[in-house]
């Protein structure tokens, strides 16, 4: 499939289909994590006014999704980047990681953080943040030290972060 083939839009995270892989997402969260480490949204949660939600999909079949939340007029956080397991290595999660950043810098964001987990379960989440620009942090806006989480960001404004 090209990558080219791809469509990226606003979605409603209740839509049956994203519904369907953000409750997956949500479910491995907690698989992995005690309860009070686990940030994922759920679908209320992600249709939050200070939150922009997109599906990724190749003709009508979903491929994965992401979000943006807004932190304030300098910062946004990545949310629910997630891809169906079966779906992966197809080039969806670089594309709505590209699609945020993008959308980040027209909004003249000058930070993007996000919070993942641990990389023994999250390897290629951290391949694809780093190869991106990303940079090991420590905790932002409401977070603090877990050990099941890590903290990336990625500074905006051509600065090394």
């Amino acid at each position: 499939m090209s990558k080219l083939s791809l469509r990226i839009e606003i979605d409603d995270p209740a839509r049956p289909d994203v519904h369907a892989l953000l409750e997956e997402h949500l479910r491995s969260m907690y698989q992995l994590s005690p309860p009070e480490s686990v940030h994922a949204l759920d679908v209320t949660r992600l249709k939050g006014q200070d939150i922009t939600f997109w599906s990724v999909r190749y003709a009508d079949q979903l491929l994965g999704c992401g979000a943006l939340k807004e932190l304030s007029c300098e910062h946004g956080e990545i949310k629910s980047m997630r891809t169906p397991a079966a779906m992966r290595r197809k080039g969806a999660g670089r594309a709505v990681l590209n699609h945020i950043l993008a959308e980040a810098r027209s909004r003249g964001y000058k930070r993007v953080s996000l919070e993942t987990g641990p990389v023994e379960s999250f390897a290629a989440a951290h391949r694809l943040y780093e190869s991106a620009g990303f940079q090991h942090c420590g905790p932002f806006g409401d977070y603090s030290l877990d050990p099941y989480s890590v903290f990336m960001t990625l500074d905006l404004t051509g600065h090394v972060a």
